[in-house]
Parts: C-alpha cells; sequence; structure tokens
C-alpha cells in the first residue's frame, strides 16, 4: 500500500516533469533592478556569459560573482559582499552546488526573489548528501578525481556527463578554465532555507547527468517553485540562455523575451 508521503512524492515528480514554461507556480515576484549570479563546482563566474548580455539587455544590473569554491563561509561570504553593493531589489541566481550559497544568502533583505537551475536546494540544516543518495547516484560522480584536497572533474566526464549538449570545442574550452574545489564543501549544511519565505524559481535540466532530474524536481516541487523542464545538460545556462534569462526576467517582475 502506497503512504501518502510516497504517494505525495510520486505525484510530486510527475507533475514537475510536465510543467511547461507558460506555467506558474511560485507567487508574483517583486520588481527587481539587480541580479546576483552564483557558478557552482567545476567552473567560473565565466560560465553565465550566455545569460549576463540578455539580462543586461533588458536593462538590469548583472553581477557574477568569482565563488573561490574553497570552504563554505568563505563562498558564502564572497556572494554576500556582492550583495552587499547592491542599490535596491536583487534577484539572486544559483547553479549546481551553489544553490547552496541561494538557500542561505537568500534570506538577506535586498533578495526579493530565489532562482536554482539545475542546482542544490536543501532546506535548513538538512544534508543533502544523504537527501541526493535517495536518489540514483548521477554519472558524473565517477568522473571526480581528487589531487589531495582539491576535486575536478576529468576531461570525458566533463564533456560527457557536464555539458554534454555542448559542441564539443565549447566544452573544452570550458574545461580549460575548470575551477577546481575543496573536499569540505561538499559536507556544508545550510542555516536557513531562503525558499521558505521568497517567491522560488527552478530550472530543471532533464538531461542532467551531474544532479539526478528526478532529485531537481523533488526540490523544485517541494518549494513549491515556478519551474520550467529544459531538455539540456547540467550546463543549461550556456545550452539553453534565452530560457535561463527568461526565467530570471519573471522572477525579477520584468517583461519575458518575445520571439
Amino acid at each position: 500500500m502506497l503512504t501518502r508521503r510516497t504517494l505525495n512524492r510520486s505525484l510530486a515528480a510527475l507533475t514537475a516533469a510536465a510543467l511547461l514554461p507558460g506555467s506558474s507556480r511560485a507567487e508574483d515576484a517583486p520588481r527587481a533592478r539587480n541580479v546576483v549570479l552564483v557558478h557552482g563546482l567545476f567552473a567560473d563566474g565565466s560560465c553565465w556569459s550566455e545569460v549576463i548580455p540578455r539580462l543586461q539587455a533588458a536593462g538590469l544590473t548583472v553581477t557574477s560573482v568569482q565563488n573561490p569554491l574553497t570552504t563554505f563561509d568563505e563562498a558564502l561570504a564572497s556572494t554576500q559582499r556582492v550583495l552587499a553593493r547592491q542599490d535596491g531589489p536583487t534577484v539572486l541566481v544559483g547553479h549546481s552546488f551553489s544553490g547552496m550559497i541561494v538557500t542561505e544568502a537568500g534570506a538577506d533583505p535586498k533578495v526579493t526573489a530565489v532562482v536554482y537551475v539545475a542546482a542544490r536546494a536543501p532546506d535548513a540544516g538538512e544534508d543533502y548528501a544523504a537527501l541526493a543518495k535517495t536518489y540514483p547516484t548521477p554519472p558524473a560522480s565517477a568522473g571526480i578525481v581528487f589531487d589531495g584536497d582539491e576535486g575536478r572533474l576529468t576531461e570525458a566526464a566533463f564533456l560527457k556527463d557536464f555539458a554534454g549538449d555542448l559542441p564539443p570545442e565549447r566544452a573544452k574550452v570550458l574545461f580549460a578554465v575548470q575551477q577546481p574545489f575543496r573536499k569540505g564543501l561538499l559536507t556544508a549544511r545550510t542555516t536557513q532555507a531562503a525558499w521558505r519565505s521568497k517567491p522560488s524559481f527552478y530550472a530543471v535540466s532533464t538531461e542532467d547527468r551531474t544532479i539526478n532530474p528526478d532529485l531537481q524536481r523533488f526540490m523544485a516541487d517541494r518549494m513549491k517553485a515556478r519551474t520550467i523542464a529544459l531538455a539540456a545538460s547540467h550546463l543549461a545556462l550556456i545550452s539553453q540562455p534565452q530560457a535561463i534569462a527568461d526565467l530570471i526576467l519573471e522572477a525579477a517582475g520584468q517583461p519575458r523575451h518575445r520571439p
């Protein structure tokens, strides 16, 4: 017999998978004039280069944080320093691991909405690693190698499991600037969950081989986020930048792109 919890979780996964870009699940976000973007593991701030000009064209002030990927406290502080420099309402956006940072730093009064792009979205104090283990392990995990305390993806895993829908020549450039991360970063826990009090938006990558797509759907449904589902790798912000920009514009209370 199905328990209510199991049934709700199954329905949540099916619902999130079926969402289309026109559907809405979040309360209306206040109008914002700033956007702060935070990158995750295996990347640097330039990974937002396809999204940034689209937001700037809409008149938004955009800053891409250079996440140090050392300790969670240092990564969080780098984002908080950028938020402190913003003049007025701000949308905070995180990709991949930096969803942890968005979840914590998003409590800042300046932040009017939080956006997750194929990102971790833990609850306050939640063991994200334990949550992730309740889903099949994504292929990219097997491609992480360590040099002492520093971890990175092998080239084969980067090209296939991280950036699988990008042209090989583009993916190789991204691999060349891959930033290593420290082991301790993976054990961090947040102390608060901004998505519980702020309008939330989530872009699920249905072809993701780095974070399980069903896990993404579960997190998006749990936060009652306005959710879109993109047939993309973990790097939808590069392979489908207009869709990501449109979601951020919506979070900022700005008109969406019209072809």
